[in-house]
């Protein structure tokens, strides 16, 4: 009886499976039934597994490359399972066999599909040829040691050609989808490599049951159970640990994962395994060849000598293509590299850079044209000179260590055998030159480096010139306020500095400057004073543009106090020593100038700010003059400023009120007027004006201020107006009120809202206010006098104004000094100049008030010289609008 086919499909499904086995029992070959009972066991295993892979796989490629596997092996299960019954048939070729080759087939699809990525291109071309050079050169091994000598056996070339087909189809398919699975680049991990091992070993099988069949002997055990220990193993991959998958076709990102996983993971080991898999070809090569050439060296190769002749001509051929094909992309990849080293070498000279190759010693080898324009060197002059020869001495050993670092450093590692190099090129003009440089490892041989140099030059100067402009000045070329507040820490954080100085200079008067001859004049003017000021200090100190008109000088070495007293005295003198000559005129300047000492707690804020606190006290007192600082200063800073925001927090909680100093015609005795006068009740306690009107003037709440009083007095005198009491409002004008926008029309709001008469409105003014911006002032004043209110000069005969002052300004009253006032009877030269004063006032037609009125004999005065109206203690202090109300004469108070 023939022996039938002992292998058994993998799985047993109803029907073929129980036909197979039933089968296999009734032969009664105990090693067939028991490697079918193991082959049916462990199919069964397999398919089981890979359907319930299937099922719990969300990737679809994966599901995919298992579906395929699946199919496969079930389809293999079914053509194995009815192969025994087939074997019966006539056919050489039964329907069985065919199942089997078929899904052999699709389990080389799936084994395929498990790839992460597929070849495409040239690729795609070498994976074919090495699949073709592995399947022949197997083939041919197999010829020499197996197939050859069964020739004689099979019963004809056509029998044989025929039992052949199944598993040289199967080796076909098995090296087909080697070379997509075994490359580490492109590999699914267990999954591909179980699948490709799984059609080895179905190769494996067939080739041993076509050498059953042409021989007749007994199966081989290794035949019986190789296919279903192969199953079992591919059973149990889907449930161990995966180190790949196959990405989804929309997730690229896998697919750079994986890539980056098995090339850059597996390191120096990966290498070595991706260089002995790509060799795989040809060592298959080197056994056939070895084999064939043992065997004719033996007594011949058996069976047809056309069929392994054929075989290794096309292998020969093959492998004469790839070699071509090789060379060929070699030389168009040197092509590729040759062209772009000339279009980067074009390009870096285009934009300036020098390319040059040198070796790791620093010997020049070739160098391009760019370097005679960028240094001035002709290329032939350097070639085979070093490198070193124009870099700076000093630089000289960095790059050494650099370029022997490089010669040692593996292209592969971090870096990539790129270096950067910062150094300074000597020119051909004897210049240095800054530059910058990068190095990299050239494709013509391992110790040649591809330098590209550029000339930072430009760079570096616009640097310099940025930090120049970040601490300097641009006005005057001084250091400005950042580099000596800088400059200040570094002195003070020294051990043992003690007799360190600030100085700090005010140009007085600087803002009438830029009023009157223009900005650009007034920098003019501050460069002048600029070069003045560094003549006069040491070479040591450092001296500064703080803003504005303001300067500092910072005296690292002091020595003792009236040191830094005499350079503050050299600075005023230099100011004011002669005038600036500025847009063809001349202008003097003074200078205010304060001092402060560091001590061992002063920080360099605080002695900067000590510094300034005693220059604005200089220039509060009236420059030039220097002021060296003290506690107390700062002390009285911070109270005006603590005072400014108690008077803004008064405005608002309505904490001021008026008083009301009467004036009374010295003639009748009547009262025709009261000045408004403002109180501060700071939580009960009363503070004096002159404490709150200087800050309410400097921090500009005199303006709010000056108009809740105008406001407020213009409605209670218009009340008692009402009463038919012709009584008249005066009121004191500052120099912010007078300035401030829209001051004019307050004034006619004031008026119409109260329905007090406009000439029963005084407005007062000091005699300094129509010295300083006397035009602005005069035109503001006019305003006034045009809506029918009244002007007084107050504190007349102080000496500020000008009697011309008096013809410009239509004023309706002076107001002599309580300083005249108060010599009258004691002093002549007082008594006579109040007497010119009242004639004078007389003479013009203006009303005479004088001011202070304290005793008895000076009210006899007064109306001795014929004053016209005066106000003072003997005549009545201040009072609210109640105390008034007591003043009213009594045919009012009736009336009222």
């Amino acid at each position: 009886m023939r022996w039938r086919d002992p292998r058994v499909p993998p799985a047993a499904v109803a029907g073929f499976g129980a036909a197979g086995l039933a089968a296999a029992l009734a032969d009664g070959a105990s090693a067939a039934v028991a490697g079918t009972v193991a082959g049916v066991a462990a199919a069964a295993v397999a398919v089981v597994s890979l359907i319930m892979a299937v099922l719990r796989i969300a990737d679809r490629r994966e599901a995919r490359a298992w579906r395929w596997l699946a199919g496969g092996a079930a389809t293999w299960l079914a053509g194995a399972g009815v192969r025994p019954i087939a074997d019966g048939t006539p056919f050489a070729v039964s329907f069985a066999d065919l199942m089997v080759l078929a899904g052999t087939a699709m389990l080389a699809i799936g084994t395929g599909l498990c790839a992460v990525r597929p070849a495409y291109g040239r690729a795609s071309l070498r994976d074919a040829s090495d699949a073709y050079v592995s399947a022949a050169s197997i083939f041919l091994v197999g010829w020499v040691t197996l197939l050859g000598p069964a020739y004689h056996d099979s019963g004809g070339p056509a029998v044989f050609a025929v039992t052949l087909a199944s598993p040289v189809l199967c080796l076909a398919f098995t090296c087909a989808v080697g070379p997509a699975v075994l490359p580490a680049r492109r590999s699914a991990g267990p999954v591909g490599l179980a699948a490709l091992g799984l059609l080895a070993a179905l190769t494996a099988t067939e080739t041993a049951g076509a050498l059953t069949r042409m021989t007749g002997d007994d199966p081989s055990p290794f035949g019986l159970w190789l296919a279903p220990v192969a199953f079992l193993l591919f059973a149990a991959v889907p449930w161990c640990r995966r180190t790949a998958r196959a990405p989804d076709a929309s997730d690229p990102g896998d697919d750079a994962d994986a890539d980056s996983g098995a090339d850059t993971g597996a390191g120096a080991g990966g290498q070595a395994a991706s260089s002995l898999i790509a060799a795989v070809p040809l060592i298959l090569v080197l056994v056939a060849t070895v084999a064939l050439v043992l065997r004719l060296l033996g007594g011949g190769v058996a069976g047809p000598p056309a069929v392994p002749a054929l075989v290794a001509t096309s292998v020969v051929a093959v492998l004469v293509v790839r070699l071509f094909v090789m060379l060929a992309d070699a030389g168009r990849m040197r092509r590729l590299m040759d062209l772009g080293e000339r279009q980067l070498q074009d390009l870096a000279e285009s934009t300036g850079d020098v390319v040059l190759l040198c070796d790791h010693a620093g010997v020049v080898r070739e160098i391009g044209e760019g370097v005679e324009v960028t240094y001035g060197y002709r290329p032939e002059d350097m070639v085979g000179g070093s490198i070193f020869d124009y870099i700076h001495p000093e630089d000289v050993p960095g790059i050494q260590m650099a370029l022997r670092a490089m010669s040692l450093e593996d292209e592969h590692a971090e870096g990539g055998g790129t270096c950067m190099i910062e150094c300074r090129v000597r020119a051909a003009d004897g210049t240095w030159r800054p530059t910058e440089s990068v190095a990299t490892r050239h494709s013509r041989g391992e110790n040649l480096l591809l330098v590209t140099t550029r000339d930072v030059s430009g760079q570096e100067a616009l640097r310099n010139q940025v930090a120049h402009l970040t601490f300097h000045d641009g006005v005057t070329g001084l250091p400005n306020r950042a580099y000596f507040e800088e400059r200040t820490r570094e002195v003070l954080a020294r051990p043992g500095v003690n007799s360190v100085a600030v100085v700090f200079l005010d140009l007085d008067g600087f803002t009438a400057v830029n009023d009157s001859v223009g900005h650009a004049s007034g920098d003019y003017l501050l460069g002048q004073a600029a070069r003045r000021l560094r003549a006069a200090v040491r070479a040591d100190d450092t001296l500064a543009r703080w803003g504005g008109d303001e300067f500092a000088v910072l005296l690292e070495v002091a020595g003792d106090a009236q040191t830094a007293v005499d350079l503050a005295e050299r600075l005023v003198r230099a100011v004011s020593a002669e005038p600036f000559r500025v847009a063809d005129r001349d202008i003097a300047m003074t200078a205010s100038v304060g001092v402060a000492f560091a001590d061992e707690e002063v920080s360099s804020a605080d002695l900067i700010r000590n510094a300034d606190v005693a220059m604005a006290r200089a220039k509060d007192i009236g420059g030039p003059r220097v002021e060296v600082f003290a506690a107390h200063m700062h002390a009285d800073v911070v109270r005006r400023l603590e005072l400014a925001a108690d008077l803004q927090r008064a405005l608002l909680e309505d904490q001021f009120a008026i008083e009301y100093q009467p004036m009374m015609d010295l003639a009748t005795s009547r009262v025709t007027a009261v000045e408004a006068l403002v109180r501060w009740w700071r939580d009960g306690a009363f503070v004096p004006p002159e404490r709150f009107l200087g800050p309410a003037e400097d921090t500009g709440l005199i303006v709010p201020l000056g108009e809740w009083i105008l406001r407020r007095a213009c409605r209670e005198v218009a009340a008692w107006r009402a009463s038919s009491w012709d009584i008249g409002l005066s009121f004191n004008l500052s120099a912010r009120q007078i300035m401030a926008p829209r001051f004019v029309e307050t004034v006619e709001s004031a008026l119409a809202e109260s329905g007090l008469p406009p000439s029963a409105l005084t407005l007062e003014v000091i005699e300094e206010m129509l010295v300083e911006d006397a035009e602005e002032t005069l035109t503001r004043l006019s305003e006034l006098r045009e809506l029918g209110v009244r002007l007084a000069i107050d504190d007349f005969g102080t000496g500020y104004a000008s009697l011309a002052l008096l013809r410009q300004l239509p004023v309706d009253m002076i107001k002599v000094d309580p300083s005249f006032v108060s010599g009258l009877g004691a002093d002549e030269t007082l008594t006579l100049l109040t007497r010119t004063i009242v004639r004078l006032g007389h003479d013009l037609g203006l009303i005479v008030v004088a001011e202070g009125i304290e005793r008895p004999e000076q009210l006899d005065l007064l109306r001795e010289m014929g004053c016209t109206r005066g106000q003072g203690f003997l005549v009545a202090r201040p009072m609210d609008a109640r105390g008034i109300d007591d003043l009213m004469p009594a045919g009012l108070h009736s009336a009222v």
